[in-house]
């Protein structure tokens, strides 16, 4: 089986907030490395996931559909899913896909902690 070529990285900015990074390759394959991610972001008082879209490589179908697993669980755990970073061809994709209308989209972090803080 391939392996994911791609790392993603936590980063917990407050006690409500975490931010994962994404580098590299975000396919089927990343499956796991995102999932656990997840996990690692998501704290007993977390509200807010913000995915950090600014150093991805690539993302195909089977990551799209990564995407759409995440968001699931995160609304599950009565959390929300956030983005920055996606270039325009991935966010023409999470608008025509709708994903877009799930996960709020900025362009810079500090605009998605700004928009988490509002939620807090």
């Amino acid at each position: 089986m391939p392996q994911a070529k791609v790392v993603m990285n936590v980063r917990l900015v407050s006690p409500t907030t975490s931010v994962i990074d994404i580098q590299g390759e975000v396919t089927a394959f990343a499956e796991q490395v995102m999932m656990q991610a997840c996990a690692e972001a998501s704290t007993p008082t977390t509200r807010t996931i913000i995915l950090n879209f600014s150093e991805l490589e690539y993302m195909n179908s089977g990551g799209i559909g990564l995407v759409v697993t995440l968001l699931i669980r995160v609304n599950r755990q009565k959390q929300r899913l956030l983005s920055y970073g996606l270039n325009e061809h991935y966010r023409h994709i999470f608008a025509l896909t709708r994903i877009s209308d799930a996960i709020r989209i900025f362009d810079e972090e500090s605009q998605a902690l700004a928009a988490a803080q509002e939620a807090s």
